[in-house]
């Protein structure tokens, strides 16, 4: 299965999981009939081809046999090891890592456990590259850039702040658009506002853009995918963790240990360590001395490593890091913005 029809099938199976339940008889049809709807639906935004077509339809008929709802589970993410971020984090890691969203003012409950597995499955690697320690060090980074990303704790929250990650599905009040018509790659559409969603709150159209390339998703003409399917949501995540952006490395190679800085980089302060990730996602935060937000990724961080087992590492700032060059020509705006 190449890693086209892959997201394809994670994205279907995301739909289909919404009709999959209940077992009485009088409802048989009704849900046949949604799910139809549903794929009307799914054909248009996948601009699916003939063959495409059919295997919707094909599952449409097989999802109401019996005993096939456990043929539309995600399947592990695992890059072949039979391990997957499964492993590390469980259902019950899961909700005690994120314990409050969905809690009043923290309307998080959209992110979901299956949501994370099943983007997972798209990404091999992610969270399933070296030996355990590893595994788990990458994914308390994921969720404590996230985490800070979605924040919605206070100074004496209860179970303290950093317990409060995943409260916002959007950024709130974002101040502009977020559209740079000098990206002729990736043109802003009519009426549509590229302000941050999702986990790592992706910005920006070129973002948007990359990022639907990659997933097969129109995510220039309907950015607001990614606030309305918590599975796409979780995907433009771990698209940008996974991503190379010159002259930045991925997040991903950084935590596991296979990026090597450049003499420039040593120059510059940037060597191997959470805080490097912190200027990958936001430079913004970087090179000015101690800074708020920084080390608030690094209390989420710092959380999750206890939670999950893992050493965190040295280097968790980016107070004395030179800032990345900006790519795409030297734009002077971050890529990511907070969603308070």
């Amino acid at each position: 299965m190449d890693s086209v029809h892959k997201q394809h099938r994670i994205i279907m199976c995301a739909h289909i999981n919404k009709y999959s339940h209940g077992s009485h008889e009088q409802s048989r049809v009704s849900r046949i009939m949604s799910f139809i709807d549903e794929i009307i639906i799914v054909y248009a935004r996948l601009s699916c081809h003939q063959s495409c077509m059919k295997v919707l339809l094909a599952l449409a008929a097989l999802l109401f046999l019996p005993g096939s709802a456990s043929l539309l589970r995600p399947l592990p993410a695992t890059d072949g090891s039979g391990e997957g971020v499964g492993s590390v984090i469980s259902r019950p890691m899961f909700e005690e890592m994120l314990k409050h969203r969905g809690d009043l003012g923290c309307p998080g409950g959209f992110y979901t456990y299956d949501a994370f597995i099943a983007a997972a499955e798209a990404f091999p690697s992610f969270g399933n590259t070296g030996g355990l320690e590893t595994r788990r060090r990458e994914l308390a980074a994921f969720f404590g850039q996230t985490s800070h990303e979605t924040r919605g704790g206070w100074k004496g929250a209860p179970d303290g702040k950093y317990s409060w990650g995943y409260c916002w599905i959007e950024q709130i009040k974002p101040p502009s658009i977020y559209c740079n018509a000098s990206y002729v790659g990736y043109p802003c559409a009519p009426g549509k506002n590229y302000h941050g969603r999702g986990p790592i709150q992706l910005t920006w159209n070129f973002n948007y853009g990359r990022a639907g390339q990659n997933l097969s998703l129109d995510l220039l003409n309907k950015p607001e995918t990614a606030t309305k399917n918590a599975t796409v949501a979780f995907m433009t995540a771990m698209w940008f963790w996974m991503t190379t952006q010159p002259p930045k490395p991925s997040c991903h190679d950084v935590i596991i240990g296979q990026w090597v800085p450049s003499i420039e980089d040593k120059e510059a302060g940037r060597i191997p360590g959470f805080g490097v990730i912190t200027n990958i996602v936001n430079r913004g935060e970087c090179g000015h001395g101690f800074d708020t937000r920084c080390d608030s990724r690094i209390g989420f961080y710092d959380r999750y490593c206890n939670m999950l087992g893992a050493d965190v590492g040295e280097n968790l700032d980016c107070y004395d890091q030179k800032p990345f060059d900006l790519e795409y020509g030297g734009h002077n705006t971050p890529h990511m913005y907070s969603s308070v």
